[in-house]
């Protein structure tokens, strides 16, 4: 074996710290090149859960480049079981989405960047959107399937329950907590009318207005006639262990049995960027939409509890597959 000279030595020894160090020399200039490129996709979706995934399915399938674009942060992330969805009526929801999302990866033209947009705006060859980490993507056509994010009242307790005892949806949850001791926290005709609906489950419920009543006179009797007590007890705070309910403490001293409790809470759009193209919204603070789903925008769609109170995962997917079906026609008859 031939002995290498010192000098042939060293420049091996250069050669080869080289070629170690210039990737690492270069990344910082791919990363930064990365960031400054545009990508051109067919659609864009913003959000990746049950109606995003959908309309991505539905838009893999008819050959198009899709990104989605999502922070993994979904608003039912603290809610055990998904219900009234058939095949998964049962399941957690983050099974559910991880099924789902192993179904779309399939599709090659199918792509998935875990980031936030925070702006967009329309260029030449549609729409471009940045993100929270400095990125811009561009494509035809938009969909925004963002979500809506829940203003937690300031009643200790609420949060650390919300999804699991206390609840959005009888229709979602209302089986597992059939004939339990169980609240409706409103008042007013909110209050009248959710208490109304969630007498269908259990015939063990109160009214809690958290203050002084609001109820017509004969919404009053109306409740007071289906033995319906209404609470006007302020509430102190909801006591649970790991976010079922046990009791309402209330600021007088007063305290009451509870196990399931049913209330909508006040909310805003999770992605502001709808709003801030010019998307007409409803009074509510939901995306105005047709029945196709699409926006007051031209080439601009939005699809799940963006738009709509009916909050399920069926609608969800239903609105999703809706707006991928639309989008492919409109691309379509565009290029024709």
């Amino acid at each position: 074996m031939k002995r290498l000279s010192r000098r042939g030595f060293i420049i091996q020894s250069g050669v080869m710290a080289t070629a170690i160090t210039l990737p690492l020399a270069l990344n910082p200039l791919l990363t930064k090149m990365e960031m400054t490129r545009i990508r051109q996709f067919d659609v864009i979706i913003t959000g990746g859960s049950y109606s995003g995934l959908a309309a991505a399915l539905a838009l893999g399938r008819a050959l198009r480049t899709v990104l989605i674009i999502d922070n993994g942060n979904p608003c039912n992330r603290q809610t055990p079981y998904s219900h009234n969805f058939i095949t998964q009526d049962g399941k957690p929801p983050h099974v559910i989405t991880a099924s789902a999302k192993r179904q779309v990866k399939e599709y090659k033209t199918v792509e998935f960047h875990n980031d936030s947009v925070i702006t967009g705006n329309k260029n030449e060859g549609g729409f471009e959107v940045h993100t929270r980490s400095g990125r811009k993507f561009s494509a035809k056509k938009l969909i925004f399937a963002t979500g809506i994010k829940d203003i937690m009242p300031g009643i200790p307790g609420f949060a650390q329950s919300w999804g699991i005892s206390v609840l959005h949806c009888p229709y979602c949850h209302g089986y597992e907590v059939r004939d339990q001791i169980t609240g409706v926290l409103g008042n007013g005709n909110f209050g009248y009318e959710f208490a109304a609906l969630i007498s269908n489950w259990t015939k063990d419920l109160a009214l809690y207005t958290n203050g002084k009543s609001a109820l017509s006179a004969q919404q009053t009797k109306k409740l007071h006639q289906h033995n319906i007590p209404i609470i006007e007890d302020e509430i102190e705070n909801l006591e649970h262990e790991s976010g079922y309910l046990k009791k309402i403490n209330f600021k007088n001293g007063i305290t009451r049995e509870i196990r399931a409790l049913y209330t909508r809470p006040d909310f805003v759009q999770h992605c502001s960027v709808p709003e801030m193209i010019g998307c007409v919204m409803t009074e509510e603070g939901y995306i105005k939409v047709d029945s196709a789903q699409r926006t007051s925008i031209p080439g601009v769609f939005a699809c799940g509890d963006n738009t709509t109170k009916l909050r399920t995962v069926a609608n969800a997917v239903a609105m999703g597959t809706t707006a991928g079906l639309i989008v492919n026609k409109e691309l379509i008859e565009e290029e024709f």
